[in-house]
């Protein structure tokens, strides 16, 4: 049963490690408390001597029954280490032999390719930096990224995608000064799809002529922009938080292309698990 139990748990741990949306630091620090290896080995020698011990005979002389100090006066032998790392390395590899050995490196492997393929074709977290889609997604949100409807359906209105930034976005951010940036992966609000005609007047967007009613946004966009049309296979997206977006009103359209997946819901911080605001 136990060995039951530890398979399933395989395949959920390598979910949790593929799923983490940013790396976290391991530190590392020796304690002061810890004895270094000269004490280990003075204490390891001290054990070892055998103290001698008297009898006494019938007219009271004391004989030594004990061994000399010097027979026992040595450290660890390296050959028993070499013993030891011998017997560790025998067992992993009587276990690889092993029929049970065999059947649990192709439970991990599996486990292992299974969450490879849920990482990279079908869902990924992401990591929310900024406050460009404020109030809808908060600093240090993570979400949930899905990869497969954009191969089965077209994109809509008022979708939240994930994408890799366009080139017009990325000579823009070069040109700031911080090519580093310039790669990273977007989060906007699609607002128009191919042949829509776009205008953003009076702080209101209007697509094809209508004003659309947009609950998510912040406040009224203090820009004019438009009206342009969408070319055909790109999208235009901006931020919820109209004034303080690096978005398409900006660097232009995005190639529909370009699209990572479509934000599905938060799934931390666990206050904030849901998709309210998404849609």
């Amino acid at each position: 049963m136990y060995r039951c139990i530890a398979r399933l748990m395989v395949p959920a741990a390598l979910l949790v490690l593929l799923s983490l949306p940013q790396q976290t630091a391991a530190f590392q620090g020796g304690s002061p408390f810890t004895p270094s290896s000269h004490a280990i080995r003075r204490t390891r020698i001290r054990s070892k001597i055998s103290w001698p011990i008297y009898a006494s005979d019938k007219d009271g002389s004391a004989d030594d029954i004990t061994p000399s100090l010097n027979s026992n006066w040595e450290e660890d032998s390296p050959s028993s280490d070499k013993q030891q790392d011998g017997g560790f390395l025998q067992s992993i590899r009587q276990w690889f032999n092993s029929d049970e050995g065999r059947e649990d490196v192709k439970t991990y492997f599996v486990s292992l390719l299974i969450a490879l393929i849920i990482r990279f074709l079908i869902v990924e977290p992401r990591y929310i930096p900024s406050l460009s889609m404020y109030p809808t997604f908060e600093v240090g949100d993570q979400l949930a990224v899905e990869k497969v409807t954009k191969r089965l359906k077209p994109f809509y209105r008022n979708e939240v995608v994930v994408f890799n930034p366009p080139q017009s976005f990325r000579e823009i951010v070069t040109g700031y000064g911080d090519p580093g940036k310039a790669k990273e992966a977007l989060i906007k609000r699609i607002v128009a799809v191919e042949n829509d005609q776009v205008e953003v007047k009076g702080g209101k967007l209007y697509v094809n002529g209508d004003m659309q009613e947009e609950p998510w946004v912040t406040e009224d966009a203090a820009y004019k922009f438009g009206p342009v049309t969408v070319p055909t296979g790109c999208v235009l997206v901006l931020g919820d938080n109209r004034n303080n977006s690096l978005d398409g009103h900006i660097w232009g359209f995005l190639p529909a292309e370009n699209v990572i997946g479509r934000a599905v819901f938060v799934y931390w911080p666990p206050w904030r698990v849901g998709n309210s605001g998404m849609y």
